[in-house]
């Protein structure tokens, strides 16, 4: 198919959503997505039959080549054809390791289906689970493909019956894990199921794949499978059911259009008024409302600069149109309009909602931006990841005189990946930076040094604790600087299904606007006084603000200073300036200057800072440390090992399952003892070990330790020992 013929489709089909599938691919490390996704993309007639497999096309940096896994989430747009009607399918592959799963959240926001891919030998894997809570929470629908199926028949050499109770046994998993996470009004309808072929399996390194529409429809079997591999011809296969045509019909078939999907996505991750002209215009997808647009990439390129890809919810954008970035308070131009092919963009004059695009011109603009043609647009929900970044790095320019770009090169960084936060602190000089683990971090280092032509030297990991209380406050008030205005603060711990709530994204972390009824709704279920639900005024970092005052006339005046002054010292908290978590900090009344000069941001800030931190450290503030959660898999004859390496580590073990030689430990380790555990565990097992992360939670420092953390973060901060 010509360049030309390809492009003009893909324009083509752009304008028809009921034609458009939005689809990622998600799966544990090394089951085999960027070699799936090159079969797509051969299907597609974008790479030559030889190179699929091998090319690993949507792994196009060269740290992802080098290192055999996906880093980033690549874009590709391509068209499949299905009884003779053309779809255009805009497809994202995502990372599998743990350390890259933020690239995963942000891709399933854009995208509308996810084709879950299994490793037919190991199954169900805890990354699998991660990837999988992350699309359903953003309403993604799953179809599932069950891959390296070769496995079985060459390597675990099972009998036909055996390979079709291997299949059910992962098809059973996925789906009870499925039912236990949906949305409620999708449980029991989002199952994957054999026969309608929203369940497909194959080969993804031999090409081939089969589902029972397809087998039924062109007479193939699994008989087929078995002649083709005892004669050891599995181009056969390949010939008889190419992969991509047997996977791209499920996907046409079971996936969702942009205007079905919308319908039940929009409530759940846009909180405005649904029956609003943009309510409306968002949820029926429509190319003449208003253009709402979601940033969920941002990709620095040589020659455009920064480009943001994402997907358009609703209207049409077009090249030279001025749009409005919500959350940055400005309006900008946009020069370009792209759609993708995998490394290369292609310009258009115009898109229409429902599509995932590229456009150049928002400058500054961060992964999670809204991007409206109305100016007070309500944004989209944060896009929340399901684990924080918790190792942190310091990191400075090997010359002095590289300073400022690398100040440059580090806001680049996080804008190409949010789940890496920059920290640039202009009182000590230190610039930190943070990361899900020591990969993660490590990576980063690796592309400012080659991407980006810039010498770095970073510090040892150090770990991001966080700050909280253990029991109810008495009040106490903050006075301003000019004693003209009294604030009145308590603080107690935020209950636990409140915590949970905001944790897992059900409650979003914005501002509070005026009378919204959905999160009044949504705490009441949760077990808030109505009252005090009425009192929210801000959802932060797992923490909440409420307005307790009474008949206070000039309140609305300083409301948003309070937020900002709670904000801070959420931020900061006051034993060692790391973050604060768990807090419910309630303003009880206030004393107030009749004239408006007398209560500014420089009297109110610092009154409310501090009575806030004075409060905390009256309820025995407390210092809790990240724990992560693992599955260590190894043969059985280590377990010893294994326990020695997790005691010694301040760990504990939490379940042992034996599968035949191998077993699967589960653990619970403190973050700050896993530096250098990838080492450890090669040791431990002969290089047999392997260990994944499951969770990730906070938990009270022990006592013995908590001063002798707080002083040397307080050493490392430069601020003084006493408190």
């Amino acid at each position: 198919m010509a360049e030309t013929t390809i492009a003009h489709q893909i324009r083509e089909l752009m304008n028809s959503p009921e034609k458009i599938r939005n689809i990622a691919i998600a799966a544990h490390i090394d089951h085999g997505k960027t070699t799936f996704s090159d079969n797509l993309l051969l299907g597609a007639g974008m790479i030559s039959e030889e190179l699929a497999g091998k090319q690993l096309t949507l792994d196009f940096r060269e740290d992802e080549k080098e290192r055999g896994i996906t880093i980033d989430a690549a874009n590709v747009s391509m068209i499949h054809e299905v009884n003779n009607e053309k779809y255009l399918i805009n497809l994202i592959d995502t990372p599998g390791h743990v350390d890259f799963g933020g690239d995963v959240t942000r891709a399933m926001r854009a995208v509308d289906g996810t084709i879950i891919l299994v490793d037919a030998v190991e199954g169900i894997m805890p990354q699998t689970e991660t990837v999988v809570k992350q699309a359903l929470r953003e309403r993604v629908k799953p179809v599932l493909f069950i891959n390296k199926v070769d496995r079985l028949v060459r390597e675990v050499k099972l009998t036909p019956e055996k390979i079709q109770e291997r299949l059910t046994q992962v098809i059973n998993d996925v789906n009870r894990f499925i039912n236990n996470i949906a949305p409620d009004e999708f449980k029991g309808k989002w199952l994957v199921n054999v026969q309608d072929g929203s369940v497909c399996f194959g080969s993804a390194f031999h090409k081939w794949a089969l589902s029972i529409p397809y087998m039924q429809k062109n007479n193939v079997s699994f008989k087929d499978v078995f002649s083709a591999y005892e004669k050891d011809d599995y181009n056969e296969m390949a010939k008889k059911a190419p992969l991509h045509k047997v996977v791209l019909n499920a996907v046409v078939k079971h996936h969702p259009n942009p205007k079905e999907a919308q319908l039940y996505r929009i409530p759940k991750i846009w909180h405005g008024e649904l029956d609003s002209e943009e309510g409306k215009s968002l949820t029926s997808c429509d190319p003449n409302g208003p253009v709402a647009f979601i940033v969920t990439k941002i990709v620095i390129d040589k020659h455009a600069g920064e480009v943001a890809a994402g997907r358009l919810f609703s209207g049409t954008v077009k090249q030279g149109e001025e749009v409005n970035m919500i959350l940055a308070k400005r309006s900008v131009r946009v020069q370009q309009v792209n759609i993708y092919k995998g490394p290369t963009r292609m310009q258009v004059d115009s898109a229409v909602a429902g599509n995932i695009i590229g456009l150049v011109g928002l400058k500054d603009a961060y992964a999670g931006e809204t991007v409206a043609s109305v100016p007070d647009f309500t944004p989209f929900e944060a896009i929340k990841h399901i684990f924080e970044p918790v190792v942190t790095k310091s990191i400075d320019a090997k010359k002095p005189s590289d300073l400022p770009k690398l100040v440059e090169v580090l806001k680049q960084v996080s804008k190409e990946d949010p789940s890496i936060k920059i920290e640039i602190n202009q009182e000590t000089g230190e610039n930190l930076m943070s990361g899900m683990g020591e990969l993660h971090l490590e990576v980063i280092e690796n592309r400012i040094k080659r991407e980006k032509g810039l010498d770095v030297v970073s510090g040892a990991p150090i770990v991001v604790y966080r700050e909280t209380i253990q029991k109810n406050s008495p009040e106490v008030e903050g006075r301003t600087p000019n004693k003209h205005n009294i604030f009145f603060f308590k603080v107690e711990p935020l209950d636990e299904k409140i915590y949970e709530a905001i944790k897992s994204g059900e409650l979003a972390e914005t501002g509070v606007k005026k009378k919204d009824k959905t999160l009044w709704e949504q705490l009441v279920k949760l077990g808030v006084d109505a009252k005090e639900a009425r009192q929210y005024r801000d959802i932060y970092k797992g923490n909440v603000l409420i307005d307790g005052t009474r008949g206070e006339v000039h309140i609305g005046e300083v409301i948003e200073m309070v937020i900002e002054g709670f904000e801070q010292v959420m931020n900061e908290g006051p034993l060692a300036r790391e973050p604060s978590m768990k807090m419910k900090v309630v303003l009880t009344d206030t004393k107030l200057h009749e004239d408006a000069i007398h209560r500014g941001p420089a009297q109110v800030l610092p009154a409310v800072r501090d009575a806030i931190k004075e409060a905390m450290l009256k309820s025995q503030a407390t210092i809790y440390e990240p724990l992560q959660i693992l599955e260590i898999d190894c043969p059985a004859r280590f377990l010893g090992e294994i326990s020695k390496l997790v005691q010694n580590k301040r760990g504990q073990l939490l379940d042992v399952e034996q599968i035949g030689d191998y077993i699967k430990v589960k653990s619970k380790l403190p973050v700050g003892e896993m530096f250098g555990l990838t080492n450890d565990l090669r040791s431990a097992t002969e290089g047999r070990g392997s260990h994944y992360v499951i969770d990730q939670v906070f938990e009270r420092l022990p006592m013995d330790l908590q001063q002798k953390i707080i002083t040397n973060i307080r050493k490392r901060k430069g601020l003084t020992e006493n408190m």
